[in-house]
């Protein structure tokens, strides 16, 4: 991550060497290079990691939430009921402060989520809920078509940008509107990942525990809309972050649970879309390409494979030992109430034992029998 935040510092036009980076960001440079970098690069790269956070966080939310590795805000109606909301006012010429819009966003989002559920019957069934976001997310893009249809040519090129996730000339005001809704967001976000690992067991020993799934789920999809809108209002819908970043953090730590995996998810969300920025600036420069472009065109092949491999493991696991080798020795040791060891047969061998070894099961160091069957026949 240090390599990709110096590349996104340095490289570009003007070139700032590495060496020179903290002295313009500290010393407020004024020189073009110093501004450039403290104006333009160092909000930018900030945005990226505070947003693919998020969209990491939320994905792992709604994974463990539905019980689903492909339920991302893509796929509930989140973040295009967002990108709506931000869309609609900007077309229908509505002139409206930049406060308002993740407010927009986040009325967007609920109500694509909030249709989802609905639909869905308020979350009963986790595969249901996917399904139905899919259709909804679907209706909500073919109104985004619609509103893109009537928009004259500046108007298209500047949603079509916003559609795809673009980090471009985002400044420090565009982070510091990003703070208030993180502070709502954050907290609850840490109090409902234990509940994630509860939710994880099936919606009927969540609730043998004393944890409702209905409203677990209402719960996770509101914590959802309240990182997932004020970003979307920002830079747009940064695609795949939110499927790629849970499987990552899996990936590198199978073993563990929703509350450590959140940490993870969001850590790698950052990474994602900080690594996605740079060939979206640089790759076909002068022209920026949106970031959520690369997002999508590197995280979905990405995602599937580690899905496969996550699957291969856990087959692995689940398959039955090899069985050892059957010349398993006649007798075993117990330790007995005085605490000292006795041999005893193990089960099975009664018949060999009393045919056997001097000492132990022959005439002279006779075992009682270990069951019915074998104390009849010796009384015979």
């Amino acid at each position: 991550m240090a390599s990709c935040s110096v590349c996104a510092l340095s490289l570009g036009t003007p070139y700032v060497p590495p060496h020179r980076l903290l002295a313009s960001v500290l010393d407020g440079d004024t020189t073009l290079a110093g501004i450039v970098v403290t104006e333009l690069r160092v909000p930018r790269l900030v945005l990226a990691l505070i947003a693919g956070a998020c969209l990491g966080a939320v994905g792992l939310v709604l994974q463990e939430a539905l019980r689903n590795p492909l339920a991302v805000p893509e796929m509930l109606g989140v973040s295009s009921g967002a990108a709506l909301g931000v869309a609609a006012p900007l077309v229908l010429t509505l002139s409206l402060p930049a406060a308002v819009q993740p407010l927009l966003a986040i009325g967007g989002a609920a109500l694509g989520g909030g249709l989802t559920l609905l639909a869905a019957g308020l979350g009963r069934s986790p595969s249901a809920v996917l399904l139905t976001g899919a259709a909804v997310a679907a209706a909500l893009q073919a109104a985004l078509l619609v509103l893109m249809v009537m928009a004259d040519q500046l108007d298209l090129q500047l949603i079509y940008r916003y559609l795809l996730g673009s980090l471009s000339a985002r400044t420090w005001d565009d982070v510091t509107g990003l703070w208030p809704w993180l502070l709502v967001a954050v907290p609850a976000l840490v109090l409902c990942a234990p509940v994630l690992s509860v939710m994880r067991l099936g919606d009927e020993d969540a609730e043998a525990l004393g944890v409702r799934a209905q409203r677990a789920r209402l719960a996770a999809l509101a914590i959802a809309v309240v990182l997932i809108a004020p970003v979307t209002a920002v830079c747009g819908p940064v695609a795949w972050v939110g499927f790629l970043a849970p499987h990552l953090a899996r990936w590198f730590n199978p073993a563990a649970g929703a509350v450590r995996w959140l940490p993870w998810s969001a850590a790698w969300g950052a990474v994602v879309v900080g690594v996605a920025d740079v060939p979206a600036r640089l790759a076909l420069a002068p022209v920026e390409t949106p970031a959520g472009a690369w997002t999508a065109l590197l995280g979905v092949p990405a995602g599937v494979a580690l899905m496969r491999s996550g699957g291969r493991g856990r087959a692995a696991r689940r398959r039955p030992a090899a069985p050892t080798d059957a010349r398993e020795p006649l007798y075993g040791s117990r330790r007995t109430a005085s605490g000292t060891a006795d041999e005893f047969p193990r089960a099975g061998t009664c018949t060999e034992a009393r045919g056997g070894e001097p000492g132990r099961g022959g005439p002279s160091g006779a075992v009682p029998p270990a069951s019915g069957t074998a104390g009849t026949e010796d009384a015979r």
